[in-house]
């Protein structure tokens, strides 16, 4: 319960600024602030959050709500977000919303950034939020022109300044290494396992005997709305960091295995895709997002990188099984290669209705199914909630 205390305890009223004649009293103080490609473009703002400069991979998300969530979402570790929607931070944030233990982007940038959020819920501005966690951000930008450039061109490297001129600020970032030069799956899987049941986060000795099935999730980045969601079916989930060996899974006797969604390149995580392959048909086993390309890549299959990737709350995805559409929530940056599953035994469930990409595959003996999406939602529709159920149904 420790690991609980802390994450609630960044979350007290001695951070607000707030009485009963004012309202929210906004604390941001303006300074100029430059978003720099490398490209060599690069667009002035105001800063918004703490004072210095980060670096990362800039993607964008077409949410129109959810910022809470984007900013703490594991799989977001290493790139610096920025938000199509126009106004983000208009309902605050709150010690309820987060879907990791900390904040996970490594920048944020929005068009304009609420200084009078309302809502019953809320207890920081995006502002004291992101200078309290120490993310650099920016606001005032075209967000639109950005996110133009960025769909034309590809992603691409980023930095965030607000104390250097925009020709040093690039001249820094050609010296940067690249965001697919990085493991960040090691970076943000849990340090050790933990257990999360009916009332989240609980102690590792508390005891199963009030729960249908146990799940252990391989922590490559996992969003917290999983094992609630899992919770709410009745399945305790035993979090595991993500270099946890095959037989030491094994030893712990789940009915089933989930590999969870997280950051970064799938192919060079070889050493996970080792261990999943010695469970495969051992155990029933689901995989979403990174976890889906994982699983593919240890049946044999391949994976590669999309232009701008997927990112938002509205992505329209279609059931091959049984013909229904989907708006479902992504976030991803690499996909599987429909050619590279050939010979592997896998058969594609669910296809992005966009540009055609794989969204989810399944083997009908090994008891394997995946989905490229979300799921649990968090920000997003609860369309594909009965994924759950599925997965369930293979541990039975």
């Amino acid at each position: 319960m420790l690991v609980r205390k802390l994450y609630l305890s960044v979350f007290t009223d001695s951070l607000l600024m707030r009485t009963p004649a004012l309202g929210w009293v906004y604390s941001h103080s303006l300074m100029r602030a430059y978003l720099v490609l490398e490209d060599g473009s690069w667009f002035e703002g105001e800063s918004i959050g703490a004072e210095g400069y980060t670096t990362g991979e800039l993607v964008f998300n077409t949410g129109m709500t959810g910022y809470q969530e984007v900013l703490t979402d594991p799989s977001y570790a290493g790139q610096i977000v920025l938000m199509t929607y126009p106004l983000v931070g208009n309902y605050g944030l709150n010690s309820e919303d987060q879907e990791s233990f900390r904040v996970q982007v490594a920048g944020f940038v929005v068009r304009e950034a609420c200084d009078a959020p309302s809502n019953w819920r809320a207890r920081l501005t995006l502002h004291d939020y992101l200078a309290m966690n120490g993310i650099v951000g920016i606001e005032g930008v075209d967000t639109r022109a950005v996110t133009r450039r960025i769909r034309e061109h590809g992603v691409m490297m980023g930095t965030i300044t607000t104390c250097e001129s925009p020709d040093e600020a690039l001249e820094r970032l050609h010296s940067t290494p690249r965001y697919e030069e990085h493991d960040f799956v090691f970076r943000v899987t849990a340090p050790a396992p933990y257990k999360w049941g009916y009332d989240g986060l609980e102690p590792m000795d508390a005891p199963d005997d009030r729960y249908r099935y146990r799940v252990a999730i391989l922590d490559c980045g996992v969003k917290w709305n999983i094992p609630r969601r899992l919770a709410s079916l009745g399945v305790r989930s035993l979090i595991l960091p993500a270099t946890t060996p095959a037989h030491e899974i094994l030893a712990l006797n789940p009915d089933g295995v989930l590999l969870s969604p997280g950051p970064g390149d799938p192919a060079r995580l070889g050493s996970i895709v080792a261990t999943i392959r010695e469970l495969i048909g051992k155990k029933p086993m689901a995989g979403i997002c990174l976890g889906h390309q994982l699983l593919c890549l240890a049946m044999g299959a391949s994976t590669y990188k999309l232009k701008f990737g997927h990112r938002g709350c509205n992505h329209p995805v279609k059931n091959l099984l049984t013909g229904l559409v989907a708006i479902t929530s992504h976030n991803h940056g690499y996909a599987v290669v429909p050619e590279s599953l050939e010979g592997t035994g896998l058969e594609v469930t669910h296809v992005q209705l966009n540009d055609g990409t794989i969204e989810g595959v399944r083997h009908r003996d090994l008891r394997l199914i995946t989905l490229q999406f979300h799921p649990e939602a968090a920000p997003g529709p609860w369309d594909s909630r009965p994924f759950f159920n599925e997965f369930l149904q293979l541990l039975g």
